[in-house]
């Protein structure tokens, strides 16, 4: 029988079968599984490269429902009651919340699951098939042209020498609270005593800065135009902008790049939990992995077999991915509304 979530659908698709003469062929018995996740060109590499070999091989159509992660997890709450999502798709601070509020179900034991690596199991009942990774970079012409030094540290985003040639994301963005986080690391704090980070950013960063801008576009725009020399962006970016002819250079911090992951979950109360757990299998598997390192997103799996090529700007290998410093997203979860705030009231003025 059909859980209600598909009756409608269902009902609408069997008349309309039936008035061609299809509905005894078959076709109502194929199952449907709603997978959510990024939209834009992340969800023309979903629909292109990935679904598609799934379904083939496990004959089951695949809805694909484009959304931020915040809108997939506000997705979730509202249909706590009787979920329509399958598999949802989202960074791992909202992860994190998805779990803690009971949404996603254990991922069940598989051989693929012992070639990933640590730290992109973030739960028992959540995994990430992407790492991103989150770095200050500079244009190396600007830096040899004017003399300026090297950074080594993120809390040398506060060094003088970079005053009117810094431009970063706001707090209330992923990639500007990685900056806060890894600023209050640096200057001895972290995401338990995050006061350092916004000393820093108050009496030390901030006057370096020619504007906060309003998303990561603007900061490539400022980037390209040379209005800027430095800024704190997703390192597979500098890389594709690097290409397109940009001299620009990752700084490797000695505290580490913070690690962005992507992650996924099985929702609970799925209507198809084993096609569910074989899709996660499937986004692990290094075939798809490879895909996804294409695309930027650094492989989870080991067994990835990737060119030097396609290896540059990614986390490859144990000992790349060692270094990363992995986010405390519980404590953050907890926190970041407040420290939105008082970024807007401090700092972004």
């Amino acid at each position: 029988m059909n859980s209600p979530r598909h009756g409608i659908c269902s009902l609408a698709l069997g008349v309309a079968l039936s008035a061609t003469g299809w509905a005894s062929s078959g076709a109502l018995a194929q199952e449907t599984m709603y997978v959510a996740g990024y939209g834009g060109s992340f969800e023309r590499l979903m629909r292109e490269s990935v679904i598609p070999p799934f379904e083939k091989a496990n004959t089951i159509k695949i809805e694909y429902v484009a959304g931020q992660s915040t809108a997939t997890l506000a997705k979730l709450q509202a249909q706590r009651s009787k979920q329509e999502i399958d598999i949802a798709i989202v960074d791992d601070g909202p992860m994190y919340q998805a779990v803690q509020f009971g949404f996603c179900a254990p991922i069940q034991k598989a051989p693929v699951l012992d070639d990933i690596y640590p730290i992109a199991k973030l739960a028992d009942q959540a995994i990430a098939f992407g790492i991103g990774v989150t770095a200050p970079v500079y244009n190396t012409k600007i830096f040899k042209e004017k003399g300026l030094p090297v950074p080594t540290s993120w809390g040398d985003l506060g060094n003088s020498a970079y005053k009117g040639q810094l431009a970063l994301l706001g707090a209330a963005s992923t990639t500007g609270l990685h900056g806060l986080i890894m600023v209050a690391r640096a200057k001895g704090g972290g995401e338990a005593n995050i006061d350092p980070g916004f000393k820093a950013f108050k009496d030390e960063i901030r006057p370096n800065i020619v504007t906060f801008a309003p998303s990561a576009p603007k900061l490539e725009e400022l980037l390209q135009s040379g209005e800027i020399a430095m800024t704190v962006v997703a390192r597979s970016r500098a890389v594709a902008l690097k290409k397109e002819g940009l001299p620009l250079q990752a700084v490797e911090p000695k505290e580490g790049a913070a690690a962005l992951m992507v992650t996924m979950c099985p929702v609970v109360d799925s209507d198809v939990p084993a096609q569910a757990q074989k899709f996660i299998q499937h986004m692990l598997s290094p075939e798809i992995q490879k895909v996804f390192a294409k695309a930027g997103y650094g492989p989870v799996n080991r067994k990835t077999e990737l060119t030097e090529e396609e290896k540059e700007g990614l986390a490859v290998g144990d000992e790349a991915v060692g270094k990363l410093a992995k986010i405390d997203w519980p404590v953050v979860n907890q926190n970041r509304a407040a420290w939105t705030q008082r970024w807007n009231r401090e700092v972004e003025r």
